[in-house]
């Protein structure tokens, strides 16, 4: 407990290679949008299941954004596309949610990549 795990610059890897940018700072209620990145396209029928998160999918990958209110709600989602046997490739705080974010973030990120 308490140690770093190696992780530099404020972002965690898990296991796969995925990143959780810890620089985000989720407290209280103010809640931060998020970009949740899996590979596989997901059909509309999944959206039900992410009730709250703007669902895109194409070119091989599903991406989600939308606000997240804090760590449980971020975990749960997780944990959602977890027990969907999903590959996760992604995960950015978008703190402002500008188009500053957008064009500094990885291109199978974008929207519309």
């Amino acid at each position: 407990m308490g140690e770093d795990n190696g992780a530099s610059g404020g972002v965690c890897w898990g296991a796969t290679g995925s990143s959780v940018n810890r620089e985000c700072g989720m407290h209280q209620d103010a809640g931060k949008v998020y970009r949740i990145v899996v590979r596989s396209e997901l059909s509309e029928r999944y959206a039900a299941a992410f009730e709250g998160m703007e669902m895109e999918a194409n070119d091989g990958l599903t991406v989600f954004t939308g606000n997240i209110v804090d760590q449980p709600h971020l975990y749960g989602i997780l944990d959602r596309l977890s027990g969907l046997g999903l590959e996760l490739l992604d995960v950015q705080c978008l703190s402002e949610g500008t188009e500053d974010d957008v064009a500094t973030s990885p291109p199978w990120t974008r929207p519309g990549n």
